[in-house]
């Protein structure tokens, strides 16, 4: 790969990556309800979906998926359900005055468990079969036909990782800050509405978008 087409598939990625979605949320929400530590292990969740999602773009699944319809229809709306599920539990999550006094740490002392996050975390980084079709139409723009194919793809594949993680520090690091602000239960009680909305709205915009 030509070092001036990395450097364009970086700038692209970079506002691809900074762009609010499914990942971005989820990870901020994480940092709110548990801390920066907790936080890092959904990141990690969402990360290795990320990589899997791209590489299996890349070594052909996509292909599989646009021949075979009904399979992109069922991972559509298996994915979509998966968002509206976390938006309603975001929703009806209830907001007691002593959750809000605690502090994070203490918070991600009674918290789910390092394994239910990089699991939970991974379901929904990995719930967006879009992301195979938009890897399948994205990567491909920077690739050299006349260069061998694997190196180029692991290359954009690596970097890809590498800006998305970035980019979850960026918004876990917003969310501590804005867990202050969330102390009190009117306030916290409307972030879990406007964050459940949210995700309901990326659940039905999946549902709803033609393959």
């Amino acid at each position: 790969m030509a070092l001036h087409t990395w450097w364009l598939f970086v700038a692209t990625v970079f506002f691809i990556s900074g762009s609010p979605g499914p990942n971005m949320l989820h990870v901020m929400t994480r940092s709110i309800e548990f801390g920066l530590a907790r936080a890092i292990i959904a990141m990690v969740g969402c990360f290795c979906a990320i990589v899997c999602l791209l590489s299996a773009s890349a070594m052909g699944l996509t292909a599989l998926l646009v021949a075979i319809p009904a399979a992109f229809t069922v991972l559509k709306l298996a994915g979509a359900a998966y968002l509206v599920f976390l938006g309603y539990k975001a929703w009806t999550a209830p907001v007691a005055e002593q959750d809000i006094a605690e502090t994070a740490a203490a918070r991600a002392d009674a918290g789910p468990s390092r394994w239910r996050l990089l699991r939970t975390a991974f379901a929904v980084s990995i719930s967006n079969p879009k992301a195979l079709l938009f890897a399948a139409a994205f990567l491909p723009l920077f690739i050299d036909p006349a260069q061998p194919k694997g190196g180029q793809f692991a290359i954009m594949v690596a970097t890809f990782g590498a800006i998305e993680f970035s980019w979850y520090f960026v918004y876990a690091l917003g969310g501590r800050g804005l867990a202050l602000w969330l102390r009190r239960p009117g306030r916290r009680r409307l972030f879990n509405r406007v964050t459940g909305g949210v995700f309901v709205a990326f659940g039905l915009a999946i549902a709803g978008a033609r393959a």
